[in-house]
């Protein structure tokens, strides 16, 4: 299988608000950077969003080394949580409602059809790669203000 690196982000202003999402998709010496955004949403949901549509983008099944410096995504995925979630009926071990079962239903299918391998990044710090999938996603967003 090919190994593929993907760097993530969401961003938005105000929570609910403007949102975008930044990915970077690097195999061997090809890159290719993708983006998008909403009116009104979340950043948890531009995280995931941005997770979903770089897996998307691969046409047969990968090993993944996913970076992103969302816990919830990395977490949700790597300890479980969302299967957890799905098994439950899209509830929490709190009995409460787990948030955007639509796209983490998504997420979960994508991941079974890869080998993903979940990096947590310090955002905002000095990785190159996490810093431009945020100028992305925030430039996404600002295109709703």
């Amino acid at each position: 299988m090919k190994t593929v690196t993907i760097y993530t982000d969401g961003a938005c202003s105000g929570n609910p608000g403007p949102g975008g999402w930044g990915a970077i998709l690097m195999y061997g010496a090809h890159k290719r950077e993708l983006s998008g955004g909403e009116p009104d949403t979340t950043n948890n949901r531009m995280e995931l969003t941005a997770v979903i549509q770089a897996l998307s983008l691969l046409k047969e099944p990968c090993v993944v080394d996913l970076w992103s410096d969302s816990k919830y995504v990395i977490d949700g995925l790597e300890k479980g949580w969302a299967r957890g979630w799905q098994r439950r009926g899209w509830v929490k071990s709190d009995k409460k409602p787990a948030l955007n079962p639509d796209l983490w239903g998504r997420l979960l299918e994508l991941e079974e059809i890869h080998t993903l391998r979940y990096h947590w990044v310090k955002g905002h710090a000095e990785n190159e790669y996490n810093n431009r999938c945020d100028q992305l996603a925030v430039a996404e967003s600002q295109k709703y203000k």
